[in-house]
């Protein structure tokens, strides 16, 4: 995301690349150290809400406006302009087919890179970790739904727009077309938008790329710091460091993280990277650790020496793979060899598959069982000691009257959520609660799952299990079967068939919108409730003690 947002900036404004790299992370940073995960989760929301009313602005404007003349203006210039740009390999060289080779290999590609990027973030598990099976799944799924919104309907209007405009006055780069590098860099959505809307409009993708940015990369810079400084610093380092001391601990690992991914994006940059070789590098790094991630899930079988050696020695052989598929076809392993869909595709392969064959051989040859219930020995950072961190002990106030002043908070706010759903209260906390005086107690006898959950919880995390486990199976054949597969033969879209298809992904958009934007507050109203109330009830408590220290005066 970095790579890809300092690009786009460095081609929007002409700003040099690593005051670009270094700028769009660094906002980031700051309110992630402040806010946390807490943090990430407020501005995912009002940054995706941003963002989808962009990109809902962009696809339409671009595709009423008069150069291109909506859907059937846009079909006839496509059409009138084919013969002069055919695109090898597709049917007919045509834009408007699914017939084609090269689109195969690069969706299968990006396919392998997104469940890469799914399985192996660790921001996607942390926020499933912070949230009931009740709400993690559904929200998972109208995510999953939701997605195709953003490239079927943006990509889909303004990639034909760039086609129409290319070799007209209304691009930037006329009379020149659009060169191999812009495109592969992403700049044909900052021409198009600068051709058609104005150049102001261009200062709407910068906000775009920016609300794209930082819900993304906040993300991930919790999530690294939580696995360095709880998997690193307190297991291997110091494993009777205080929640205090976690916490300043994470707090330094989110600014080193932050500095390393700008350092690596400016390294990126300075030899020549862009996101076409970036689309076609990454999976093949990234999927190496997918099935000996999920071995270690569901398998008690697979040895330590397993999980750690298979997905380096998958890594080994996929970019092997790559970079030989290209010296064979292509005759180099340059960057413009590599970007290329069969060496991707078959990279990509190799990477995600070839750890399951090291994984099952090593396992058998340094064979071990690992036992669940060392799960239940992890430690948690303590929730009442993390809020006394953030405390100041500076203060005139006594400790007595301020300790006195929260738990009389506490209890309001507590009374106020019981007045709001005293059914939730009572059924879906009480695995919660059970969870929380376990990780609280040191000497513990707890020895499996029962003894941390009740039979209900049990039974409805698995009834989340197994509506999670049959959507995956109907949302893969749709996507990769019932979907793509008929349209995959000698057919040029009809101008019915095309002004169908684009309205139905506006629709989308708008569907992705409501879906994302306006259901969570809908589905949320309870908590938003219950936090103006806690935030009422605090204000006026302050006035209290206020008035109580004047009077004492």
């Amino acid at each position: 995301m970095i790579l890809s947002g300092s690009q786009l900036v460095i081609g929007i404004t002409g700003m040099h690349y690593v005051a670009a790299t270094i700028i769009l992370p660094f906002g980031v940073i700051l309110y992630t150290v402040v806010g946390g995960l807490k943090a990430t989760f407020l501005t995912d929301y009002l940054h995706t809400t941003i963002a989808l009313i962009l990109i809902m602005f962009f696809t339409i404007s671009v595709l009423v406006n008069e150069h291109i003349g909506g859907l059937s203006g846009l079909y006839d210039k496509l059409q009138a302009t084919a013969h002069l740009h055919p695109i090898p390999g597709n049917y007919q060289g045509s834009l408007l087919t699914i017939k084609s080779p090269d689109a195969v290999m690069w969706g299968l590609t990006l396919k392998f890179g997104n469940l890469a990027l799914v399985v192996m973030d660790t921001a996607f598990w942390q926020k499933s970790f912070a949230s009931k099976p009740s709400a993690t799944v559904p929200g998972y799924l109208l995510t999953a739904v939701s997605i195709f919104a953003i490239p079927l309907g943006l990509g889909t209007v303004v990639g034909l727009a760039g086609r129409v405009i290319e070799s007209t006055p209304l691009s930037p780069t006329y009379p020149n077309t659009f060169s191999a590098d812009a495109v592969n860099r992403g700049y044909v959505m900052p021409y198009v938008v600068k051709g058609l809307l104005g150049k102001g409009a261009t200062g709407g993708i910068l906000l775009l790329l920016f609300m794209a940015l930082t819900s993304t990369v906040s993300s991930s810079l919790i999530a690294v710091s939580s696995i360095l400084s709880y998997d690193g610093y307190r297991t291997y380092i110091n494993p009777k460091a205080s929640d205090k001391t976690m916490i300043r601990v994470s707090h330094l690992t989110v600014v080193l993280y932050g500095a390393f991914i700008a350092g690596y994006t400016i390294l990126l940059n300075y030899v020549g990277a862009n996101m076409t070789f970036y689309g076609y590098l990454q999976p093949v790094v990234s999927c190496p650790g997918i099935f000996p991630l999920i071995f270690a899930i569901f398998s008690d079988r697979q040895s330590k020496p397993a999980a750690v050696l298979s997905p380096i020695l998958g890594l080994l052989c996929g970019v092997l793979t790559w970079v030989y598929t290209a010296r064979s076809i292509y005759g180099g392993i340059s960057m413009e060899d590599t970007s290329n869909p069969a060496p991707g595709l078959y990279g990509s392969i190799v990477s995600l598959f070839s750890p399951i064959f090291f994984s099952i051989i090593i396992s058998i040859l340094r064979p071990s069982k690992f036992d669940w219930n060392e799960y239940l020995k992890i430690k948690l950072l303590d929730d009442v000691d993390s809020q006394t961190v953030a405390i100041s002990d500076n203060t005139s106030v006594d400790q007595e009257r301020k300790n006195s002043v929260q738990e009389n908070s506490k209890e309001a706010i507590y009374t106020e959520h019981s007045s709001i759903d005293d059914e939730e209260k009572t059924t879906g906390n009480r695995g919660l609660n059970k969870v929380a005086n376990y990780f609280r107690t040191k000497d513990s006898d707890y020895t499996n799952l029962e003894d941390i959950y009740d039979q209900e919880t049990i039974r409805e995390m698995r009834r989340w299990l197994k509506i999670a486990a049959v959507a995956l199976v109907v949302i893969v054949l749709v996507t990769f079967v019932a979907w793509p597969m008929p349209l995959y033969r000698n057919y040029v879209f009809t101008k019915p068939f095309f002004s169908g298809w684009v309205t139905v992904a506006i629709i989308w958009q708008f569907q992705a919108f409501f879906t994302v934007a306006v259901y969570p507050l809908w589905d949320g109203r309870k908590s938003i409730q219950l936090a103006l109330r806690g935030i009422k009830q605090q204000f006026r408590f302050k006035r209290s003690q206020e008035s109580h220290s004047t009077e004492e005066n």
